[in-house]
């Protein structure tokens, strides 16, 4: 079951990726005339002309963000693949743990510079700057990824120990 969810999340992170990257090369070329955007943090907002660097940058971020969980996703399906042939404790899902463990934390500092970003120079009054209590539950989930990727290399090394001896 956890297989199937995994290709599942795979594929329609693909196609959302996909989709956000066609969106992106397609607003290079299409005009922006009359266009609005509105920053609101729910109860007031703020309208602004949608400018083609704003529609770039937005989508650009949303795009560089799906590809994050997408190599998440990919790197996860081929641990699950080891986990299932009956050998997980291998070098290369050490390797693989700790580049989740990266994606993560570049995911999430990105997040929070851009929300920064916006709170402070799209949006100042309207919605609130981060605070370092928001990275609290991401780099604690970070930090649990790198531990995993200690005890998966410490299993890769008694496995192969225990390989030697006879």
């Amino acid at each position: 079951m956890l297989k199937i969810a995994l290709d599942v999340a795979y594929v329609v992170m693909i196609l959302v990726t996909g989709l956000l990257l066609l969106l992106w090369v397609a607003s290079i070329f299409i005009p922006l005339d009359n266009l609005n955007v509105t920053v609101s943090d729910g109860a007031d907002g703020r309208e602004m002309p949608l400018s083609r660097p704003l529609l770039l940058f937005g989508l650009g971020a949303l795009t560089a963000y799906f590809s994050g969980f997408l190599l998440i996703l990919r790197y996860l399906r081929k641990i699950f693949r080891t986990l299932t042939l009956g050998d997980p404790f291998q070098p290369d899902n050490v390797r693989r743990l700790r580049q989740i463990g990266l994606i993560l934390a570049v995911v999430t500092g990105g997040v929070w510079i851009v929300q920064g970003l916006v709170a402070a120079r799209l949006a100042p009054g309207v919605m609130e700057p981060q605070g370092i209590s928001d990275l609290l539950t991401p780099v604690f989930s970070v930090l649990v990824v790198f531990v995993l990727a200690e005890v998966f290399r410490e299993g890769a090394r008694l496995r192969r120990e225990s390989e030697l001896t006879i």
